[in-house]
């Protein structure tokens, strides 16, 4: 299991990114505006950087929802390969054959 204040971080990165979509992203499309004047575009820039940089969406680590792990990450599963190992074995993923010899 991984250390919970590690989870709770991603989650609270996971909350500021939703609230701050928006702006972040109106922000970027002034700054990607080549019509606008360059004095407009720069302080969109400077707006943008004033904002938490946990914010961004590049911030959010994909983690294991069983165990929080942020390794091995199956995005197709939301969960990380030991945890789908151990599912699988207990025949609780439908369509998953695990064969071992």
């Amino acid at each position: 299991m991984a250390k919970k204040s590690s989870v709770e971080k991603n989650e609270h990165r996971r909350k500021l990114v939703k609230s701050y979509a928006g702006r972040r992203s109106r922000l970027k499309a002034l700054v990607s505006n080549k019509e606008l004047p360059i004095e407009e575009r720069f302080a969109a820039v400077l707006k943008l950087a004033e904002l938490p940089r946990n914010s961004a969406k590049v911030r959010i680590r994909n983690r294991c929802e069983i165990t929080g792990r942020p390794r091995a990450y199956y995005r197709k599963m939301k969960m990380s390969r030991i945890a789908l190992r151990e599912l699988g074995s207990q025949g609780q993923i439908p369509g998953l054959v695990k064969s071992s010899w």
